[in-house]
């Protein structure tokens, strides 16, 4: 079987295993993320994996310089790598992104033993605070703004005048429910 062969039926069992899985993402078709550990999770970690032109004969790319793995220490993430290019050396000229992902699932505490999550706005504005005592200590996090698709900013352009202003009368439904609901209260 040639590369590619390998490969499209690698895929076709990859989407198979991971549909409906949260934790899986498909970028493209030879490059495929898993997050290890629940949302929230403070030792929860993205794993990227792309695969070559010769891949499973070659070893695959894999990267943990996604955002989401930035409150990770670059000792711990070249810890993760290393003992993930073990694996890949084990498993070579077989299909093997799914043996990574699982054994990087069946490891993460190993893997995250050294992992210190740290809250780097707390240390910024506790040093800030310390250093200027006049001053009330601000916060370096910004606010994140949600980010909205062309289409729902379609909707909500048609919702408003096109100025941001929500037409007279716009939420009329919910006074009179409200109203409703505080006035037959008041007959009991």
């Amino acid at each position: 079987m040639s590369a590619n062969e390998d490969q499209e039926m690698e895929l076709e069992a990859l989407r198979s295993i991971y549909e409906g899985d949260e934790s899986f993402r498909e970028l493209s078709p030879v490059s495929f993320q898993y997050r290890i550990g629940e949302n929230g999770d403070p030792k929860a970690f993205l794993i990227e994996i792309s695969w070559t032109e010769t891949y499973p004969q070659t070893p695959p790319v894999i990267s943990m310089n996604a955002f989401f793995n930035n409150n990770i220490s670059s000792a711990v993430k070249q810890s993760i790598l290393a003992k993930l290019q073990e694996a890949v050396a084990a498993n070579l000229g077989t299909a093997m992104t799914y043996t990574l992902f699982e054994y990087a699932k069946d490891n993460k505490d190993q893997f995250m033993e050294n992992h210190n999550p740290v809250n780097s706005t707390t240390t910024i504005s506790n040093i800030i605070s310390i250093e200027t005592p006049n001053t009330a200590p601000s916060s370096k996090k910004k606010d994140k703004k949600e980010q909205l698709s062309k289409a729902q900013k379609r909707k909500l352009a048609d919702k408003t005048d096109h100025k941001g202003e929500l037409p007279r009368g716009w939420n009329w439904v919910d006074v009179v429910k409200h109203l409703s609901k505080t006035g037959s209260k008041d007959d009991e």
